[in-house]
């Protein structure tokens, strides 16, 4: 549970989407930081940053958008930004050769965790979990590096396939470098409600996301 996660903690990190992503943000952050709170995280120590990966940074009427007026206004939220490379750690070299960088407040925290929405991705297989660490909170050295053709031009790196998929498991690599402990994703309804919730350890959390989102919009033909 995220009260045993953060028990003992002193700080935390939480990485959201940003505004091209219908993430339901304001409706799953406020029962995770009364959490926090409850474990011992007092809310000056609690980061909420915003994973633009390398698109812009939100404006502050877009960040009351994406977080909720009041925990805009109460928690100190900022957006990555994946250009400024002395703002991010590096954890060093994943197995394949992909440079690290992580921004560094979500590194420097004790408890790190994301809160995103699962739905088939083009070459990811699904979004969600590990992709709001990287590329969401990633230097651009390593953003760029996960959308080369090593991984674009794979077969294997395609929609609605995670099990041989080698930039999930890329982004995977990357995640545990970060350490990232904890996750709340969702699954969205046609228009837009929440339609199923997964929270807990982050990898295995993420996969039964997955299995239900590919039992629900996924359908399998006997041909094109």
């Amino acid at each position: 549970s995220l009260s045993e996660a953060a028990a003992g903690k002193k700080s935390a990190a939480i990485s959201v989407c940003d505004i091209t992503r219908p993430a339901p943000n304001s409706t799953t952050l406020p029962p995770v930081l009364r959490r926090l709170e409850a474990a011992g995280i007092p809310r000056a120590n609690i980061t909420i940053l915003i994973a633009t990966g390398l698109h812009r940074g939100a404006t502050e009427q877009e960040i009351r958008q994406i977080v909720g007026p009041e925990i805009a206004a109460n928690y100190r939220v900022g957006n990555h930004d994946a250009r400024q490379r002395d703002t991010h750690r590096h954890l060093g070299t994943t197995r394949s050769g992909t440079p690290v960088w992580i921004d560094e407040r979500f590194i420097g925290a004790d408890l790190h965790m994301s809160l995103g929405y699962i739905e088939p991705h083009l070459m990811l297989g699904f979004s969600g979990g590990r992709k709001l660490v990287a590329p969401g909170l990633a230097a651009q050295e390593t953003i760029k590096e996960l959308h080369s053709s090593r991984f674009m031009r794979d077969p294997r790196a395609r929609e609605g396939s995670i099990d041989d998929n080698p930039l999930h498991a890329e982004l995977l690599e990357i995640a545990r470098m970060a350490r990232h402990d904890f996750l709340v994703d969702v699954a969205l309804a046609q228009d837009r409600r929440i339609a199923a919730v997964f929270a807990g350890e982050p990898v295995a959390a993420h996969y039964a996301g997955v299995q239900w989102v590919r039992q629900s919009l996924m359908q399998n033909l006997d041909e094109p």
